[in-house]
């Protein structure tokens, strides 16, 4: 009898999980294009990767590419794709498997992604500077072995976000009831507001309900979960020495880094750029996403590196205690 209340328990709540699931299937919402431009389509590996373009395509070309995360998308760079675009011809795609682009349930990997990379920037793009974020820097910098690049200027790039590979982890999020309750629970808007105030930007007072929604809305479409599962289960990261990959490019580099950021934390900043003999800028009162908390700072540090040239430089901004 005992055994017969148990499982007819189990049956009761798995049913509810269920529910609750289908539910938040049912209708997430319309989500706007990420740069709040007409969306473009380039057909890679039969199916649709999106994409936005802005600028004159008679201007020198400057590729834009997000940092991966449960809510990965090139919304990320929705403060300083304008200014940009006055002076650049600007792509900004959203990788396979986030934002607008197709979400098949692939077995999503970091050598994906740099073939991805390396075909993207190959079919349309020419002699690009790049402004990419954490791991995607790490695949811009195994890419530039196959493309040439203009110069690359990297946010917060790192090869390794979690370490270890964890196929259990990876299996249960794909898995279709108990796993996609997990994942709601992973994305849902208190979740995503709490791991941007705690390692995407300085204050929490500038994650915006604007902003928590569209990520919140990017993590429930159709097909949402199969890239953040092998994201947290630590198979998007790369076996690659950063910086050593860094130091063997022709291409100059530029490595920005928040000045508040501890995942990875600063030092790790200037051990990287000293290895690959980069130059490095610091925004001092940002984090992970400085493009994002203080897009006019971060603009001004970044003008002249996106082209060869430059030197070391420090953004100060007046500090602001953390909450």
């Amino acid at each position: 009898m005992r055994l017969r209340t148990a499982l007819a328990g189990v049956g009761v709540g798995l049913g509810a999980t269920a529910l609750a699931n289908r539910a938040l299937r049912r209708d997430p919402g319309e989500l706007e294009p990420p740069l709040g431009r007409e969306l473009r389509t380039y057909r890679w590996r039969g199916f649709d990767v999106a994409y936005t373009e802005a600028g004159d395509p008679a201007d020198p070309d400057l590729l834009l590419l997000h940092g991966l995360n449960a809510a990965g998308s090139s919304h990320e760079f929705r403060h300083v794709v304008d200014a940009l675009a006055e002076e650049y011809h600007v792509l900004a795609p959203d990788f396979p498997g986030f934002g607008h682009s197709e979400r098949p349930p692939l077995l999503y990997s970091g050598s994906l992604y740099v073939t991805f990379v390396t075909d993207f920037a190959r079919d349309l793009t020419e002699d690009a500077a790049v402004l990419a974020s954490s791991l995607s820097g790490a695949y811009v910098a195994r890419a530039a072995g196959s493309v040439d690049f203009r110069s690359l200027v990297l946010v917060c790039p790192t090869a390794t976000t979690i370490p270890g590979r964890r196929t259990w982890l990876r299996s249960l999020l794909r898995s279709p009831v108990a796993g996609e309750a997990l994942y709601n629970l992973l994305t849902s808007k208190p979740s995503i507001r709490y791991f941007l105030a705690d390692h995407g930007f300085a204050e929490a007072a500038h994650v915006t309900d604007e902003w928590v929604e569209y990520d919140w809305l990017t993590t429930h479409q159709p097909g949402a979960r199969y890239a953040p599962a092998s994201f947290v289960s630590g198979f998007l990261d790369l076996d690659l020495d950063l910086g050593a990959a860094l130091a063997d490019l022709d291409a100059p580099v530029t490595v920005i880094w928040g000045g508040r950021a501890d995942l990875p934390p600063l030092d790790r900043g200037r051990e990287l750029a000293e290895t690959a003999g980069a130059r490095l800028l610091v925004v001092e009162d940002a984090d992970l996403l400085p493009h994002a908390e203080f897009p006019e700072d971060f603009l001004a540090a970044v003008g002249e590196y996106l082209e060869p040239g430059g030197t070391t430089a420090t953004v100060e901004r007046e500090s602001e205690p953390k909450r």
